[in-house]
């Protein structure tokens, strides 16, 4: 399995997985990243968030004609919800272990790493440039042979 088949997997299966828990048992802390500007109640944000997270995972998924445009829209996802982490961090608090200004100021670097992941891992792969190759050089073959 390629690189990007792995990588497009298991943030699928873990954003799946964080929108089942915004929606069970993390729902109390879900709603310390969120921003007091959101104009919305925290729980019904963490509510709403938890589902497009468990829809977003679910389309990377499972998800193959459309594969790239679900990976643009992830990784819009993770540039959405970055304020709260920011918000979390400014107004220490605590969630999910970050319980100190410098882990919830480490946390803001990885948001990044999701957005590339979520782009890179649905671009279409080097499987389909290596079929486009291999039939490249199986054509020139047929018509160079005697």
């Amino acid at each position: 399995m390629a690189a990007r088949s792995i990588l497009r997997i298991a943030l699928g299966s873990t954003l799946a997985l964080a929108g089942i828990a915004h929606l069970t048992v993390a729902r109390k802390e879900f709603q310390a990243q969120v921003p007091e500007w959101v104009p919305l109640d925290p729980d019904t944000t963490v509510v709403a968030s938890g589902v497009a997270e468990i829809g977003l995972g679910a389309a990377l998924l499972v998800a193959r004609k459309r594969r790239g445009l679900v990976g643009v829209i992830a990784a819009l996802f993770f540039v959405a919800v970055f304020p709260g982490n920011v918000s979390q961090w400014l107004h220490e608090r605590d969630g999910f272990g970050l319980d100190t200004d410098t882990k919830r100021f480490v946390r803001l670097f990885f948001q990044p790493v999701l957005v590339w992941a979520a782009i890179w891992s649905t671009r279409p792969g080097s499987r389909r440039r290596c079929r486009a190759e291999a039939a490249a050089a199986a054509a020139a073959t047929q018509t160079t042979a005697p």
